[in-house]
């Protein structure tokens, strides 16, 4: 099989993807999303990222998207949906994509779905945004897209919170202010497949972030149904 696996940019975490493809008697080629190419219409349509037609592939794996501006990321949204329409198997899925990269969809669902979550506000107006720390005293302010822990800040002060808040008005951001939940330094997550847990990792950390990209440390453990 020909895998292309989409990507910000090679590292380890593409390279063990080829490895492990390879291990099993497949090809898996690392291509940038930014040479990513539609022709619709004519007499070659398709789409592809530079000299690889991604229809012709048996896969494409889709690794996080890079920043971009907005046409440029529903783009490419919008070409792992043309490419799943026409049949090529798209993992993880554009719609699951779009789903999780929205801290506001995610926890929607998952509150949707019965699972507790934090007391969580998500405004566009500052002062709906000092509002909610002053009903929640205690929270995490989140920037709506990102990963690795990256724009997190926790709020403890007024102060603080006005000067973040005005912050964010600036460059026209939203507010997502979640109460904020001890958790001692130790978190855990749960990586399912098809309905099913098929592993999970705990991580701990000195502070609050407990991402392994802000100095957290992580292992594998064994989930109970308490846990």
């Amino acid at each position: 099989m020909r895998i292309a696996i989409l990507a910000a940019r090679q590292g380890w975490h593409t390279a063990e993807l080829c490895r492990a493809l390879a291990a099993r008697g497949h090809e898996g080629r690392v291509l940038p999303y930014e040479a990513l190419v539609a022709r619709l219409g004519g007499a070659a349509p398709g789409f592809a990222a530079g000299e690889t037609d991604l229809g012709a592939c048996d896969a494409v794996l889709a690794r996080i998207i890079p920043a971009g501006s907005l046409e440029q990321i529903i783009f490419r949204v919008d070409t792992l949906h043309a490419l799943e329409e026409q049949g090529v198997p798209v993992v993880n899925s554009p719609r699951a994509i779009e789903r999780t990269v929205d801290k506001l969809w995610t926890t929607a669902l998952l509150a949707q779905a019965g699972l507790a979550v934090p007391e969580t506000v998500v405004c566009e107006s500052p002062d709906a945004g000092l509002a909610a720390f002053r009903q929640l005293q205690d929270v995490i302010v989140k920037p709506l897209f990102g990963s690795m822990g990256l724009g997190m800040v926790r709020v403890t002060s007024e102060e603080m919170a006005f000067r973040v808040f005005r912050t964010l008005e600036t460059i026209r951001g939203v507010y997502y202010v979640q109460r904020a939940v001890d958790h001692d330094g130790c978190d855990l997550r749960a990586f399912v497949v098809g309905g099913r847990v098929v592993g999970a990792m705990e991580r701990r950390a000195a502070g609050w972030k407990t991402n392994l990209a802000r100095g957290g440390r992580a292992r594998a453990t064994a989930l109970s149904r308490e846990r």
